[in-house]
């Protein structure tokens, strides 16, 4: 009788360290996966950015601009985007308008809460409207500079889907970025 509870027991003991020890290997194994890194090319960059424009602004209540038809390019090395644009402004005020184009860059950076890839530090870097003196061009130039640091504040350069982070039942976050001519390279670590 002894010698049957002493062999429950032991199956019990035994079944009981064959779960604890399973389950802390597959523990183990979540923090053995480590860091992947992730290539997002350019043209699939280029499509995201598409998505959020045209974008229509009022700027200091005096001028209406609308930018659209975004070129994207990736500035190597720097982790840095630069944006071309094309630009159409009216003063609400005057039957005019003008067009040109808008050219800008800027600091790309990971938000991980939010799971995507913005630009912080915008920079115009050329801006030339069509029909338009140099004295005005330095207006707009200027009133440029304060908008864009509104308006791309709140646009993802890349916004990650849920499964995107997701691999081998481990969940992964967005940690930090680098650039190549032709892609966006995006470490990811496992979420703690």
């Amino acid at each position: 009788m002894t010698s049957q509870r002493g062999g429950t027991w032991g199956r019990l003991f035994r079944n009981s360290a064959v779960v604890l020890l399973a389950c802390g290997m597959l523990a183990s194994c979540a923090t053995l996966v480590g860091q992947r890194q992730v290539e997002i090319p350019l043209h699939k960059l280029q499509a995201g950015v598409e998505r959020r424009f045209p974008l229509d602004n009022r700027a200091l209540e005096l001028f209406d601009i609308r930018l659209s038809r975004p070129r994207l390019s990736l500035l190597a090395g720097s982790d840095r985007v630069a944006l071309d644009m094309e630009a159409y402004v009216a003063p609400p005020f005057l039957k005019q308008s003008w067009t040109g184009s808008l050219a800008l860059s800027g600091r790309l950076f990971v938000d991980a809460a939010r799971g995507a890839v913005f630009m912080a530090d915008p920079r115009v870097d050329k801006f030339v409207i069509d029909g338009v003196d140099e004295a005005r061009q330095r207006q707009l130039g200027k009133i440029a500079n304060l908008l864009m640091d509104k308006v791309i504040r709140d646009v993802p350069v890349y916004s990650f889907r849920k499964e995107d982070l997701r691999y081998g039942g481990v969940q992964f976050v967005p940690a930090r970025i680098s650039t190549t001519p032709a892609a966006l390279v995006v470490t990811l670590e496992p979420a703690r």
